[in-house]
C-alpha cells in the first residue's frame, strides 16, 4: 500500500506524533476541514499537523520550512511558521511538518466588514512581503508567468463556467492584461495562491495569511489579484492608493490574474456542489463575488506615485 493509499485519520497523526514527537502526543487532535495539497490537524491550541496528500505537497512542505522562518519575522500579520519536522517512516512515506496555528475564520467561510482596515492591512503585508528576493529564492512552474502565457487555461475555464452574458465583460479584462506590458523589475517574494481559503478573518478584517507552499520570486501582481479575490466592492482603489508600488501595467495584469482566479475558484464550487473529488463548495460563493468585483471595478483610480 503506498501512502497515497493511507487514510489519514487522528489516529495516525497521534502514532506519528507518539514516534517521532512524544511530548506532542498528548495533545488534542482535531481535523480541520478544507485543505489541497495537505490535510491539517489541529494540535492543541496553538500548532497544526500538515499532512500531505498529494505528490507535490512534500516539496511545497519544505519549501515552507526552508523560507517561512526568513520571511515571518518581518511580515505584519501572522503566518504559519514551523515547529517540528516529521520524517518519512514505515507508516507513512512522506515528510510531515507542525506549524504554529493562525487563528481567525476562513474569508471563504465568512466575511469582511471592514473594508478600509482591510485594504489598508493587506496592503501593509503585501508591501513588506514584495521586497527583493535572493538569487536561491523558488521559482514557480505552474504559475508566475505573464496572463498571455495562461490563456489556454483562461480558454478552458470560460468554456467551463462562464454564463454567456458576462462573456465578453471578463474577456476584455483578460485581453487587456494579456495586452499590458510584462513585469521589468527585479524578482520579489510573491505568495502565489491568496484566495479566500488562504488568509483568516478576525472581527471582521484580515488577521493572518496561511499555506505559503506555493511562494515563489516572481511577479507581484500574482499577489495584487487579491485587492479583488479578497477584498470587499470599492476597496481596491484604497488598496493600491495605500500599498503605492504598483504601475498600470501591473495593476491590469493584476485584474485579469483576479478574473482568471475567480473563475478557477467558480470551478471549483460548481464541483464541490457536484460531490466530485477535490470540489470546494465554499469557494463557488466567494469566486461569484470576486468576478462580480473584477467586472465593476475600473482602472480609472488615481495612479500610485
Amino acid at each position: 500500500m503506498t501512502d497515497s493509499e493511507i487514510e489519514i485519520t487522528a489516529e495516525l497523526v497521534h502514532d506519528l506524533l507518539e514516534d517521532q514527537h512524544p511530548d506532542l502526543a498528548g495533545l488534542a487532535i482535531r481535523k480541520v476541514e478544507g485543505g489541497w495539497d495537505n490535510q491539517m490537524w489541529r494540535l492543541g491550541n496553538e500548532l497544526v499537523v500538515r499532512m500531505p496528500r498529494t505528490e507535490r505537497a512534500p516539496d511545497l512542505l519544505r519549501k515552507e520550512r526552508r523560507w517561512l522562518p526568513v520571511l515571518a519575522p518581518r511580515l505584519p500579520l501572522p503566518v504559519p511558521t514551523p515547529v517540528r519536522i516529521g520524517e518519512p517512516s514505515a507508516r507513512f512515506l512522506r515528510s510531515w511538518s507542525i506549524m504554529t496555528w493562525v487563528p481567525g475564520e476562513p474569508l471563504d467561510c465568512t466575511a469582511i466588514s471592514r473594508g478600509d482596515d482591510a485594504a489598508d492591512t493587506l496592503a501593509g503585508f503585501l508591501t513588506a512581503l514584495h521586497v527583493q528576493a535572493p538569487a536561491e529564492a523558488p521559482t514557480s512552474s505552474d504559475r508566475g508567468a505573464h496572463p498571455k502565457k495562461c490563456t489556454d487555461g483562461f480558454e478552458k475555464l470560460v468554456h467551463a463556467v462562464v454564463p454567456g452574458g458576462i462573456a465578453a465583460g471578463i474577456r476584455a479584462v483578460w485581453d487587456d492584461a494579456v495586452a499590458a506590458p510584462e513585469w521589468e523589475g527585479r524578482p520579489v517574494w510573491v505568495h502565489g495562491d491568496l484566495h479566500p481559503a488562504n488568509v483568516v478573518v478576525s472581527d471582521g478584517t484580515l488577521s493572518g495569511v496561511i499555506d505559503f507552499g506555493d511562494m515563489f520570486a516572481g511577479d507581484p501582481a500574482w499577489d495584487l489579484a487579491a485587492a479583488w479575490l479578497l477584498l470587499p466592492a470599492g476597496a481596491a482603489s484604497r488598496f493600491f492608493q495605500v500599498y503605492a508600488h504598483a504601475d498600470e501595467a501591473t495593476i491590469r495584469r493584476a485584474r485579469g490574474l483576479a478574473a482568471l482566479k475567480s473563475l478557477f475558484l467558480i470551478l471549483m464550487g460548481r464541483n464541490g456542489e457536484r460531490g466530485l473529488r477535490g470540489g470546494k463548495p465554499t469557494w463557488g460563493p466567494a469566486g461569484r463575488a470576486a468576478l462580480d468585483r473584477v467586472l465593476t471595478s475600473s482602472l480609472g483610480w488615481p495612479s500610485p506615485a
